[in-house]
């Protein structure tokens, strides 16, 4: 009897053991999940739409605003389940992403792309397997336009046009025309569409200007310290040459100034050398303001909602147009040049206030 009892109880424990053991595994096997679970989850997944967003990185402020306005328009809460991927500033990491999202069955795939060419044969992929793919941001340069179904973003070239335009102005209106002016272009990431169209931009209103002279062109990747490392090698081959420093973002304008007035100069109108920038952000037009950026060509980050009425539209069946460029404005720290003109449109020129740098949500 007493053995019969101690079989019985090891019996007990070895059923006990099997039980826990299956209970913990769980957590590292999709495989052990309880059934009761699997229906609500299911059932969860098919009432959302499940967008994958390949994101260049985290290299400026800018970047920062737009993943966050992504993400917070691609909720739960708004119907839809986010895959997000942070390329970190390659474009090798974006196409894995990609055939990610395809083998994960998305609804949807939006890439903001690191640089425009590259990408035929993964868009390729993604249009066999009938994922509509939404380029925000920069463009691509693909060799058929069916690859991707819509485009959303800022026009980089006109960006750069209206920041040319301006200084044409303002030199003008400040009796300075006719004076040889002397420019340095720290560019973004080259191969980026604002890179591309910034540059361009400035390039074509130099050749138009016979006293304008393009010093230097080189890369600050659109980061702070990239920036500041540029500027601090320009000065030291131009110094007080420099008469103007276009930067191609917030963040290479903000370290741009650094090195100048850690050089020893001062930025401004009233300064050795004005600086341009673009993007607007918060941060950029509170150095406007100050008088530390003299020209900011605003750039809109807030592409979220832009994406969201897109997806709507095809989901209803509507068609939707292929690029879709957003409006955005110009803002300065004086008010010498209050509109500039562009192949026949005029584009308002904003003095910054304080209240609206306050109220500046990026």
């Amino acid at each position: 009897m007493k053995k019969r009892m101690i079989a019985a109880l090891m019996v007990f424990c070895m059923i006990l053991t099997f039980t826990a053991c299956g209970s913990n595994s769980k957590d590292v096997n999709a495989g052990s999940t309880p059934a009761a679970k699997a229906p609500t989850d299911t059932s969860k997944s098919k009432d959302l739409i499940t967008v994958g967003f390949s994101q260049v990185g985290a290299e400026s402020d800018w970047r920062t605003v737009n993943t966050e306005s992504m993400k917070s328009t691609f909720s739960e809460a708004n119907g839809y389940e986010l895959i997000f991927d942070d390329a970190q500033q390659k474009q090798e990491n974006q196409i894995a992403a990609i055939r990610n999202f395809i083998q994960q069955e998305v609804d949807y795939i939006v890439l903001a792309p690191v640089t425009e060419t590259g990408w035929d044969t993964v868009l390729q992929e993604a249009k066999d397997a009938g994922i509509p793919v939404i380029i925000v941001d920069r463009m691509v340069n693909v060799s058929d336009d069916s690859l991707y179904t819509a485009w959303v973003g800022s026009n980089f070239e006109l960006e750069g046009k209206k920041a040319a335009a301006w200084l044409d102005a303002y030199l003008k209106a400040a009796g300075k025309d006719k004076d040889e002016v002397n420019i340095v272009d720290i560019q973004g990431t080259i191969g980026a569409s604002a890179q591309i169209g910034r540059t361009k931009g400035l390039e074509d209103a130099v050749k138009q200007h016979s006293s304008w002279k393009l010093l230097a062109k080189t890369t600050g990747e659109f980061t702070q310290a990239k920036g500041q490392e540029v500027m601090e090698s320009l000065l030291k081959q131009y110094g007080d040459k420099i008469d103007v420093v276009y930067c191609e973002n917030d963040n290479e304008a903000f370290g741009a100034i650094d090195a100048i007035e850690a050089a020893g100069y001062k930025v401004g109108v009233d300064g050795d050398m004005i600086v341009m920038s673009f993007d607007s952000t918060n941060a950029g037009l509170s150095d406007t303001l100050n008088g530390k950026i003299t020209l900011n060509t605003e750039c809109n980050p807030l592409h979220g909602p832009r994406v969201e009425e897109i997806i709507k539209d095809l989901q209803s069946g509507k068609t939707v147009d292929k690029q879709k460029y957003v409006e955005e404005g110009i803002f300065s720290f004086e008010n010498s040049v209050p509109s500039i003109k562009i192949d026949g449109v005029d584009y308002p020129v904003t003095q910054v206030t304080k209240d609206l740098a306050a109220q500046r949500a990026y």
